[in-house]
């Protein structure tokens, strides 16, 4: 058997009682003191999550622009410096190789956050595509990088109490280099919840001091990856492997607003057109369950006894009380009167718009 990678904070995340599993390979702490409890805890206070586990790779070089649009389907061009862009990187047939977060740090460097479990193929893909130009230059930093995901609505107040008010300032999206607690961190107002919240990248070694500023000095509570899915799916966010993948375009998952056919050419681009013009063979929806129950991925979807779908990912939503689902249903029948097989059992559905849940109010700054 592999053994499981660790994050530097594993020994923080044993002596704070967490229960751990492996993701991608990696032993990650899935909750401390329970799912529900710390699922609350981000949607009405602030928690932090433990996102070392994440890659990395760091673009740089007079054609560093170039190559970033060439293997990315948003458009790199009109990221300004200190902004962030959400992006998805394609093979030729449309398929998905990853989903990522492409921030600009200056004119000639970019970085990417790359998925955990995709991030040795991201390199190798981008490192291919670059080989033989020295005017572009590839650097994998995920073994020296840790991450931080301070998420939640008083997100902002706990970081600029830590000595960030720089980064409390940042617009949505918005990303830069300072210092927090004492430590050299590049930070982002992004995230993966629904709420408002930062991304804080640091070195492996200053890590474990930026993690006790906030749990110990500001009281910010842990959160496992339980809480971090369900807190997603709620607001409607694509994971890799269940609403993505190889075998899912980014136009099936709902994610069109992220592809730029007019920007020029760039890998999948081709396949990516024909597919929209033709119309994507699936649509991503959201379902909401009538029947009792609770959907899980891969269950089937049916319309008229027949299966016309898959749930990519499921749960009884904390927030909403009740039983959500993502689903890739086929374009005929997304309209249709439509239910889950559980069990063996058809259990009605209906369609909602996604998200499921939206916050209230945006985050302080936040945009």
């Amino acid at each position: 058997m592999t053994e499981l990678r660790r994050t530097p904070l594993f020994e923080r995340h044993r002596a704070a009682g967490a229960r751990f599993v492996d993701f991608g390979g990696w032993e990650m702490p899935v909750q401390y003191r329970g799912l529900l409890q710390e699922h609350e805890v981000v949607r009405t206070s602030a928690g932090l999550f433990d996102v070392s586990h994440m890659g990395e790779i760091e673009v740089e070089g007079p054609r560093a622009l170039e190559l970033c649009q060439s293997i990315t389907t948003n458009d790199a061009s009109r990221l300004e410096v200190g902004r962030a862009q959400y992006t998805i990187w394609c093979a030729e047939d449309g398929g998905t190789i990853d989903d990522t977060i492409l921030y600009r740090r200056d004119d000639s460097r970019f970085l990417f956050c790359v998925n955990a479990s995709n991030a040795e193929a991201c390199r190798s893909w981008i490192e291919s595509r670059a080989q033989g130009d020295a005017s572009v230059r590839v650097v994998d930093r995920s073994g020296r990088t840790a991450l931080l995901a301070l998420q939640g609505p008083t997100a902002a107040d706990r970081v600029a109490a830590c000595g960030g008010a720089w980064i409390a300032g940042l617009p949505r999206f918005g990303c830069a280099d300072g210092e927090l607690a004492g430590k050299a961190v590049f930070a982002a107002r992004t995230g993966y919840t629904g709420e408002d919240g930062f991304e804080l990248f640091c070195s492996t070694e200053d890590v474990g001091d930026l993690w006790d500023a906030l749990v110990e000095g500001q009281g910010v509570e842990p959160i496992g990856l339980g809480a971090r899915d369900t807190l997603r799916l709620e607001a409607g966010l694509a994971l890799y492997g269940h609403e993505l993948g190889r075998d899912i375009s980014p136009l099936e998952a709902g994610l069109g607003w992220a592809v730029k056919l007019d920007k020029g050419d760039f890998v999948g681009r081709e396949a990516l057109a024909r597919q929209l013009a033709e119309g994507p063979p699936r649509r991503l929806i959201g379902l909401a369950l009538v029947d009792k129950g609770i959907a899980r991925a891969e269950y089937p979807v049916l319309a008229d006894g027949s299966k016309v779908g898959v749930v990519t990912s499921g749960t009884r939503s904390p927030t909403l009380r009740r039983a959500v689902a993502l689903a890739l249903v086929d374009g005929e029948w997304v309209d249709a009167d439509l239910s889950i097989e559980i069990r063996g059992r058809a259990a009605a559905a209906e369609r909602v718009d996604l998200p499921f849940y939206r916050r209230p109010t945006p985050g302080r700054n936040g945009k």
